[in-house]
């Protein structure tokens, strides 16, 4: 062991550190200030580029130091791809590549695993959600237009069926016939306006099991009344008319007759009797059928049937004149009304007339219902159809049959079909088909092919309502 110097420091350790030679670096110097930033589009561009020789690496000062920088050429060389096609591998590198700091962070891949059909997955799951609600909305839809009225009872949804009690207002005048059952005088009272629908009535009184006896005659009662309301003004004798007789529109000798006798009390025979020679109240015609004219009559006690009808001929006579018919052109008119006032709706009477005028120029056959039904014997059957059988009989009443006007009118007009028989409306119709029975909607077509398209749509109503009456 040497001896320290004065400064007490080893000076044969400090000229073995001295005489050290100087340190060589194993890599190659680069200037850091032109190299791009890792990721940059500069990077790949650069990678993308062929290098014929890797550069030259500073000399080496020892042997551990030559196997170093032989290392670092190595890896560089395998960071350069040979071909551009490789440049999709130089962010991630292979798996296991220690000299890549990508390689660390890349996802691992499973060449083997093919990708989920995620879209086609998703597709099938909304058809077949898409297949489920329509299945339910189409079922539900089937059993609302089945079930849909019976629901809505059940639940108690929609319009109620009876009218409010204290609603009831104004005048109206209902009959009952000899015979009459809680269905029919349901019927008479809906449409006389005193109840909201036709059933209501009825279905009340099987309700309530009422044990109830109805007596022909005239009853003033009210329009917009409840069915128990109702009831007990029927069964009010003040409200019964005495000697009164309600001849509605439409009727027929046959219908008006017995209304007659519950109204005023004369046997039917008399009556029959007295309509039996119609020159007896000046009538130039083979009977007076349509010459009854609808009305609401109040008679004095004791009348007799003479009196009755010559009372209802009278009237039509003063309609015939306000209307401006000449005496000539009566029967003419009532025939022409009478079919008018079968056919429409009040609000339609003149385009029906204009319909049986231009039919009767162009020399067509009326081929009016009303026309085979009262010739067959079908027109009080409740039916707007017409059968077969109505049809085709070869009667004088049938324009299916014969052409021109029937023989005789068929039904009792009122004075808004004799006006509109006098005054026919402007058009070229010669069609005409009703297309629903409750509200009386009416198709007037020109040409045949149009027709058809308006009977086509009538029997589509018929089979939604087949209790409707076609």
């Amino acid at each position: 062991m040497s001896d320290p110097d004065s400064s007490g420091k080893d000076r044969s350790l400090g000229d073995l550190f001295d005489n050290l030679p100087p340190a060589s670096s194993p890599l190659p110097e680069r200037d850091r200030r032109d190299e791009p930033s890792p990721g940059t589009r500069r990077a790949r561009r650069q990678t993308q580029q062929p290098t014929d020789a890797v550069p030259p690496a500073s000399e080496p000062s020892s042997t551990a130091s030559d196997e170093r920088h032989s290392l670092t050429n190595e890896r560089q060389s395998r960071q350069q791809p040979a071909d551009p096609a490789a440049d999709a591998s130089e962010q991630s590198g292979p798996v296991g590549d220690e000299g890549s700091l990508d390689s660390l962070f890349a996802p691992e891949k499973h060449d083997d695993v093919p990708p989920k059909r995620r879209g086609r997955g998703c597709l099938v799951a909304l058809i077949i959600v898409l297949v489920v609600v329509g299945g339910i909305a189409a079922g539900g839809a089937w059993a609302w237009s089945i079930y849909g009225d019976r629901i809505s009872e059940i639940m108690g949804w929609g319009e109620p069926k009876d009218y409010e009690a204290g609603q009831a207002q104004g005048e109206a005048l209902v009959t009952i016939k000899s015979g009459d059952t809680g269905r029919s005088v349901s019927t008479a009272l809906h449409q006389a306006g005193v109840t909201k629908t036709d059933e209501v009535f009825y279905e009340w009184l099987i309700e309530e099991n009422a044990n109830v006896t109805f007596h022909p005659g005239v009853y003033q009662l009210q329009q917009q009344m409840t069915a128990e309301a109702a009831l007990e003004a029927l069964q009010d004798p003040a409200n019964r008319m005495e000697n009164t007789v309600r001849i509605p529109e439409g009727g027929t000798i046959e219908s008006s007759l017995p209304r007659i006798v519950d109204g005023v009390g004369i046997p039917l025979e008399e009556l029959q009797a007295a309509v039996g020679d119609p020159t007896a109240y000046g009538v130039q015609a083979e009977s007076l059928e349509g010459w009854l004219f609808p009305a609401v009559y109040t008679f004095d006690p004791g009348v007799t049937a003479t009196e009755v009808i010559a009372r209802m001929v009278e009237r039509t006579r003063e309609s015939l004149a306000e209307a401006g018919v000449p005496d000539a052109d009566a029967q003419r008119v009532l025939t022409v009304a009478s079919i008018i006032e079968r056919e429409g709706r009040t609000a339609d009477f003149p385009k029906v007339s204009r319909v049986i005028y231009n039919r009767i120029d162009q020399g067509m056959k009326l081929q009016m219902d009303s026309t085979a039904q009262y010739g067959f014997g079908e027109l009080h059957a409740g039916s707007a159809s017409t059968s077969k059988e109505a049809q085709n009989d070869p009667n004088d009443w049938n324009t299916y049959y014969i052409t021109g006007l029937p023989k005789t009118p068929i039904a009792n007009p009122s004075y808004a079909a004799i006006d509109a028989a006098t005054h026919p409306a402007d058009g070229p119709w010669l069609y005409f088909v009703t297309i629903n029975l409750n509200t009386g909607e009416t198709q007037f077509s020109e040409t045949y092919e149009e027709h058809q398209r308006g009977i086509t749509k009538w029997h589509a109503w018929c089979r939604e309502n087949p209790d409707a009456g076609c």
